[in-house]
């Protein structure tokens, strides 16, 4: 299969995001907003904001669903075939040689200090990952929201829901919004 250089750029871009995000997919969300809404201009904040809520309440690896998503939104088909790929390669190679070499690996302490140094990095990053998010969300329908946020943050960090409920939740409370203001039929 030949690529086009744009296919070949949705290629190199998400292999690189894949292979460089230590720390799971949420970290994935400030680099491929980055990438694909701020350098590349592919995909504007709007569309990057319902890709990261739709692949996270989709089952599956949010990294690989929200790559399918760009993929699809910017080369149709075969760009969500691309950027599957591109998004399992990285983890897939990288998992295969760790596992050759896990039980040397696991007792030497250079390779335990630098996994547990990493952790304040990926902390880091999933906190940048959640001001982004935020801050796009406060561009979007302002008042409802930053009220809805405050409530979900309340009853996942005070009433300690489950996080599956409080998706559920949403969900029927989008839809019930939605009917009520006329744009479901």
């Amino acid at each position: 299969m030949i690529l086009s250089k744009r296919n070949l750029v949705l290629f190199k871009s998400t292999f690189f995001l894949s292979a460089f995000t230590i720390g799971g997919g949420l970290v994935m969300v400030p680099l491929m907003k980055n990438k694909f809404v701020d350098e590349l201009g592919w995909v504007n904040e709007k569309e990057m904001l319902d890709i990261i809520a739709i692949s996270q309440s989709c089952p599956g690896v949010f990294a690989i669903n929200a790559a399918i998503m760009i993929g699809k939104k910017i080369a149709g088909f075969k760009g969500s075939l691309i950027t599957m790929i591109a998004t399992i390669l990285p983890p897939f190679i990288i998992i295969g040689l760790i596992s050759l070499f896990y039980d040397t690996l696991i007792k030497n302490s250079l390779f335990f200090n630098v996994l547990t140094a990493m952790q304040a990095v990926v902390a880091a990053l999933i906190i940048s990952a959640g001001i982004s998010l935020f801050q796009i969300v406060i561009k979007e329908n302002t008042a409802i929201n930053i009220i809805l946020f405050i409530f979900y943050l309340i009853l996942y960090l005070v009433f300690k829901i489950n996080i599956i409920y409080i998706i559920i939740f949403s969900i029927v409370l989008t839809l019930i919004i939605y009917k009520i203001k006329g744009v479901l039929k």
